[in-house]
C-alpha cells in the first residue's frame, strides 16, 4: 500500500502516542518485554517535533505510520562505521500501525523518506536497529540498507543501517 508522508502537527501528538503504545503492545505480545520497548508520551512526541522532522502517514484519516528524520547524531551511533558523508540524516524512529505491517506501509514510508533525504538535500540515512527478534534489521536490509557494523549500547545489540543517496 502506498502512502504519503507529511510533517506532523500538534494536532497529531494524540494519534502519535496512540500509534506508538500499539506498535509497543505489539511487540511485547510477540517478543516480550524488553528494552526495545519504550513508553511513548505527548510530552516526547512535542520534544521529538521540535528537534527534529516527524513525519505521518495516513490511509484515510487513520493515521497508520510515522518516522522521525534528524540532523543531529543519536548517542547510539558511532560515526566511525559509516561512510564518508557531508549531509546525513538520521532515522531515529518509525513505527507502522500493527494491522498495516506487511502491507508495504513500511516500504513505502522508507521510499518517501529517500525521497525528502534528497531534496532535503541529504547524501545518506543512518540508523540503528536493535539486533533481536523485535529488531527490524531484516526489513531494512530488504529496503535497501546496507549493514555497516554492529554495536552494544546501554546493553543492547544494535546493528547499523546505511543507505548513500
Amino acid at each position: 500500500m502506498r502512502v504519503h508522508l507529511q510533517l506532523a502537527t500538534a494536532e497529531d501528538v494524540a494519534d502519535l502516542v496512540a500509534l506508538r503504545m500499539a506498535v509497543n503492545e505489539h511487540l511485547a505480545q510477540e517478543h516480550g518485554k524488553g528494552y526495545w520497548l519504550s513508553r511513548p508520551t505527548e510530552k516526547g512526541a512535542l520534544f521529538g517535533m521540535r528537534n527534529a522532522k516527524v513525519y505521518v502517514a495516513r490511509h484515510g484519516k487513520k493515521l497508520v505510520a510515522t518516522l522521525t528524520l534528524a540532523t543531529k547524531k543519536p548517542w547510539s551511533i558511532d560515526r566511525e562505521h559509516f561512510s564518508k558523508s557531508e549531509r546525513p540524516l538520521y532515522l531515529t524512529t518509525m513505527a507502522v500501525d500493527p494491522r498495516y505491517q506487511r502491507t508495504g506501509v513500511g516500504r513505502s514510508c522508507i521510499e518517501e523518506a529517500r525521497r525528502i533525504v534528497s531534496q532535503w538535500p541529504g547524501d545518506a540515512i543512518r540508523l540503528d536497529a536493535y539486533d533481536v527478534a523485535a529488531g527490524a534489521g531484516e526489513f531494512y536490509r530488504k529496503c535497501g540498507f546496507r549493514e555497516v557494523g554492529r554495536a552494544t549500547y546501554r546493553g543492547a545489540p544494535l546493528i547499523y543501517f546505511e543507505m548513500l543517496m
